[in-house]
């Protein structure tokens, strides 16, 4: 098991980037890894509850998916 730190400082500007930095932690949490997120410049917006509810990326992605899984798992988030 590897431990794994992800850092997201776009907002919500960019929904893209955001949504995929979520995703990507999800993945590394699916396979059993230790999982961190630190949120730092715009990327704080996401530590209010209900700031990533209508984020979504081009793909089609939602941003709200991931978040709601990461914290059901219990992934940490610093500010």
């Amino acid at each position: 098991m590897a431990s794994f730190l992800f850092v997201l400082s776009r907002g919500l500007e960019d929904p893209a980037r955001a949504t995929r930095t979520f995703q990507f932690a999800k993945v590394a949490k699916d396979k059993g890894h230790d999982v961190n997120i630190f949120l730092v410049d715009d990327g704080v917006y996401y530590a209010v509850m209900g700031m990533a509810d209508n984020v979504r990326s081009s793909t089609g992605d939602e941003a709200k998916t991931y978040l709601d899984f990461l914290q059901e798992k219990e992934v940490p988030f610093y500010v």
